[in-house]
């Protein structure tokens, strides 16, 4: 069992608050980590609990032997008010460990929030550095005042394409027969994301928003274009498209239970006009291949979408460890009206760091052109990095390196 970064995060956050909630993916390893958290648990996925937890909450949790996991609670986001009354009544550390597969706290119903109550964490499919049980991170290399990276421990090619293909779940992981794989991610896809959809909104189409997801996946790591999205969704017979606000909300509810991210634009004062538009992610690389209907590397390496899902990659095991920090870091994308483009700026205490991401073996001078003209233009400037497939870091001017990605994998 791999150790998650957030275990000791989350164990030092249950000796000040009375409760923690740890949203996520289904599939990610919360109950895991928080049976290993908290011994006494029970399940909102077994529907006799379910049931009575929404007869009567105050007398369901008034019952619980604290201190408790219970897992799956957007099945009951009624539990919440009923939580708070009890907290508020006995404000001992560490009675609740709520975890869900949707973010409850953006429901439409749940009125409270357990402000000041609850401490908040999200637990994305296993990270690079959490399979290779490091303690360093990448990200927070990048911000020190002299970069160093350890030229060791860079893994190989064939196990870099074989997690880009599986994914970081864990199961995707502890899984070697192709077919096992594939029909896990069938079944993820058909039972966990449509009925977690449901179990949050009744979508009426369910034929469309099944092929919205498909057209999401042909559009992961670009910039969202609604109207594009909407003509797209629209089937071959002419029926008409997802209107804006049907869209809006569907994307809402992908969000919702992980599936897909939404990166903001990078916006500075340094005398350029920017783009507003977000760019669009999905949340695991074999999600995404499976919907693109890609089954093996060969397929994925000659695949028109390998830049596509090499970002995602990248932008994925980026955002775990950004999330891991804690401490307010932010990461966006960078893109000007003139289309002066940076794949990822991440900022943190006032640094801006650049990074452009090539899936290629070679990189020149020309690969951070974009970086360079960013450097010129900003005084938080601090940092710029090229990832690519090469084997070698190098220098590519003033505080500009290509580093190889096999080393933050």
């Amino acid at each position: 069992m791999y150790k998650r970064y957030l275990h000791d995060s989350i164990q030092e956050a249950m000796e000040y608050f009375p409760a923690i909630l740890i949203t996520g993916a289904r599939q990610s390893g919360k109950s895991t980590l928080s049976m290993s958290l908290c011994e006494n648990y029970i399940t909102l996925d077994d529907i006799m609990m379910l049931s009575l937890a929404k007869n009567d909450p105050v007398m369901f949790v008034s019952r619980l032997k604290t201190p408790i996991v219970i897992d799956e609670i957007q099945k009951a986001p009624e539990l919440l008010s009923a939580i708070k009354m009890a907290i508020d009544s006995d404000r001992r550390a560490g009675q609740f460990i709520l975890t869900g597969s949707a973010n409850v706290l953006d429901f439409k119903n749940v009125g409270d929030t357990l402000a000041g109550r609850i401490a908040l964490f999200e637990l994305s499919p296993l990270s690079a550095v959490e399979v290779k049980g490091s303690a360093q991170l990448f990200v927070e290399q990048l911000f020190k005042d002299e970069f160093q990276m350890d030229s060791t421990g860079i893994i190989d090619d064939d196990t870099l394409y074989s997690r880009m293909l599986s994914g970081m779940y864990p199961d995707m992981l502890s899984a070697i027969e192709p077919r096992i794989k594939y029909i896990w991610l069938s079944s993820y896809i058909s039972t966990y994301i449509e009925r977690d959809i449901r179990d949050i909104e009744n979508i009426r189409n369910t034929d469309k928003f099944a092929r919205l997801i498909h057209i999401i996946a042909t559009r992961s790591g670009s910039m969202l274009n609604k109207a594009d999205l909407s003509n797209a969704s629209a089937d071959l017979s002419n029926a008409s498209a997802l209107d804006v606000k049907t869209l809006d909300n569907h994307l809402t509810l992908l969000e919702m239970v992980y599936q897909i991210k939404r990166v903001r634009p990078y916006y500075a004062n340094i005398g350029k006009r920017f783009v507003k538009s977000e760019k669009l992610f999905f949340t695991d690389t074999g999600i995404l291949n499976f919907l693109l209907g890609i089954q093996t590397v060969d397929n994925m390496l000659s695949s028109p979408y390998i830049g596509s899902i090499f970002e995602t990659f990248v932008y994925n095991e980026l955002y775990k460890q950004v999330s891991y920090l804690l401490d307010g870091t932010q990461i966006y994308y960078y893109r000007t009206l003139d289309k002066k483009e940076i794949d990822f700026i991440i900022e943190r205490h006032g640094k801006v760091v650049a990074i452009e991401v090539k899936f290629a073996k070679q990189v020149t001078k020309e690969d951070c052109r974009h970086i360079i003209d960013l450097q010129r233009s900003s005084s938080n400037f601090h940092i710029g990095i090229v990832m690519y497939m090469g084997s070698h870091i190098l220098p590519l001017g003033e505080n500009i390196w290509a580093v190889p990605f096999g080393h933050i994998v």
